[in-house]
């Protein structure tokens, strides 16, 4: 069983158990449990979930999207068969001041790299996409909106947190994703992947998901190895990767399993 199954799938059923029953903004009402920790070495294992597919091209595609291209247009995701912001979409084709136009304003990759770079020993290297004066324009708040980042003993660690998650479909997507981007960044800066930990405020599950989770739940005895991430070597500019440059290699999984999403 890979560390990130068993993380998983004990959160998922704690709460199931012990989450408190609320409403919320979606209409769809949730069971949480707030202060939830997550934590991987990214040198021992990657963590993707194996207890159900997941769309891994189409979580680094996204993440490229904001890190990277530093869009906001969702007309770029639809182009690359990725529909994750469909229901965000404005009128004008965008999600307006939200995530990667905030990387964008505020130069937080480049700045991040340069510290990293110049004064590894920086303790004020931080990602913050909870931009007040931008938060009205958007179209969503970000649910994952701050990352820190700390380099010890040549390896390069990040401590995210994510103020609201919903745990069947976009925690699975953002350790993904920011697992992804600690390799990323700390290849181009000369370091070796360390730590990634993961701080939820609001950990829940809609009660219409339930059922999935209890089907996951329930492979918990069939889980499998985590596969080995693969990243192009060549590369040394954080803005030469493509997705042919990050591949999963032996990814086996047990299927997909169907989840609603709370707009």
């Amino acid at each position: 069983m890979s560390l990130y199954d068993k993380i998983y799938l004990d959160m998922c059923d704690e709460i199931l158990k012990k989450g408190y029953y609320d409403t919320n903004r979606t209409g769809i009402s949730t069971y949480k449990l707030p202060h939830q920790i997550m934590r991987f070495d990214l040198n021992e294992e990657f963590p993707i979930l194996t207890t159900k597919f997941v769309a891994f091209k189409t979580a680094v595609k996204e993440l490229l999207w904001i890190f990277q291209k530093q869009s906001n247009d969702v007309e770029e995701l639809k182009k690359e068969n990725v529909h994750i912001w469909d229901e965000w979409e404005m009128e004008d084709g965008t999600i307006g001041t939200s995530y990667g136009w905030v990387v964008k304003e505020f130069h937080q990759i480049d700045t991040l790299i340069n510290k990293l770079k110049t004064n590894p020993q920086d303790r004020r290297m931080i990602i913050n996409l909870w931009q007040i004066p931008y938060l009205d324009t958007g179209a969503l708040y970000p649910c994952v909106y701050n990352s820190c980042w700390d380099v010890t003993d040549g390896k390069l660690n990040c401590l995210l947190t994510i103020r609201s998650n919903d745990l069947p479909l976009g925690n699975p997507f953002n350790v993904v994703q920011y697992a992804v981007l600690v390799h990323l960044i700390a290849q181009v800066t000369g370091f070796k992947p360390g730590l990634l930990t993961v701080c939820i405020s609001n950990a829940h599950i809609y009660e219409n998901q339930i059922e999935g989770i209890k089907e996951q739940l329930s492979r918990r005895n069939e889980a499998l190895p985590a596969p080995k991430l693969w990243i192009n070597p060549e590369i040394k500019d954080f803005y030469d990767f493509t997705i042919d440059d990050i591949k999963l290699i032996d990814y086996k999984h047990l299927g997909k399993i169907d989840m609603p999403v709370a707009v």
